[in-house]
């Protein structure tokens, strides 16, 4: 069915009505949804079968494996958030709201969503376990434990933390990405569609950084500081500001200044946006950008 899918939105009549899943409502008031892409101009038609088409396929591969390596991690973040960064751009600039090069710019598209969704795969460790879902990387976990699941058990509390701290880090290296994605758009709606996301993540991450209780319950950010960001994040410089408060907040050396490690990832051009910081006093402080 996940190969199929995107032809679904062609016919008027699909639905499915045998998932037992949350969102199940989606799929059982389909006709309502493909009523409406079919209303739509072929221009945007075209850009979100094509999206559909790959998500689906994409899903399906993850379907037969685990996220093993971190590279699978990217493609599979690729494939479920990714691919929706790029299929919005191609739009933005499809309607001309924004520029072509949007659209054109898969990277930086793909690099948007991968922020978002390693946030959100990091947050929701617990839930994904009690669900019997693994996303977070073999590769990384399996140097803290034996079991993914056995990073629960309070007697690894210190190395689950060493574990979330690595992969948080994997996921600040995409703020270059969401920075300079965001410094291209000029259309105030969707400059708040896109930003708001984003500066919710790095706010997250700064929440569950170096925090156990990951690992025992939900970790949110506060209602008030939601909104706040929400409110502020409405041009570029409010929102590099705001990347920079909670980039500090994990990296207690943080500045915005140079950047002097040559242990950063080629493609993390941090400097580039002054952000730069030093965890000179973590473990996993040779994994990162370091700032004096």
């Amino acid at each position: 069915m996940l190969h199929d899918f995107h032809s679904y939105l062609y016919q008027p009549d699909w639905r499915y009505t045998e998932s037992q899943e949350k969102d199940k409502q989606v799929l059982e008031d389909f006709p309502t949804i493909s009523l409406e892409f079919r209303s739509l101009a072929k221009v945007y038609r075209d850009v979100i079968a094509d999206i559909c088409h790959k998500m689906g396929a994409g899903m399906a591969e993850f379907l037969e494996k685990k996220v093993d390596s971190q590279h699978e991690w990217d493609k599979y973040c690729h494939y479920v958030a990714g691919l929706v960064g790029i299929g919005l751009s191609r739009l933005f600039s499809a309607s001309q709201l924004e520029d072509p090069v949007v659209g054109q710019d898969t990277a930086l598209a793909n690099s948007m969503g991968l922020f978002l969704q390693k946030t959100n795969i990091i947050r929701d460790y617990l839930e994904d376990q009690l669900e019997g879902r693994e996303f977070w990387p073999r590769e990384v976990w399996s140097r803290y434990a034996k079991k993914l699941s056995d990073l629960a058990r309070p007697e690894n509390t210190d190395m689950a933390v060493q574990c979330l701290n690595e992969l948080i880090t994997n996921a600040l290296h995409h703020v270059p990405d969401v920075l300079t994605y965001l410094s291209r758009l000029k259309n105030q709606s969707v400059f708040n569609f896109c930003a708001i996301p984003q500066v919710m993540a790095v706010a997250t991450l700064a929440a569950c950084y170096n925090n156990k209780q990951v690992f025992r319950g939900v970790v949110k950010i506060r209602k008030g500081q939601a909104v706040t960001l929400m409110m502020d994040a409405t041009n570029i410089q409010a929102v590099k500001a705001i990347m920079y408060q909670y980039v500090e907040e994990v990296g207690p050396a943080a500045r915005f200044e140079r950047l002097i490690s040559n242990r950063t990832l080629p493609t993390c051009k941090l400097g580039t946006w002054g952000l730069s910081w030093g965890f000179c006093c973590d473990p996993l402080a040779q994994q990162l950008p370091f700032c004096l």
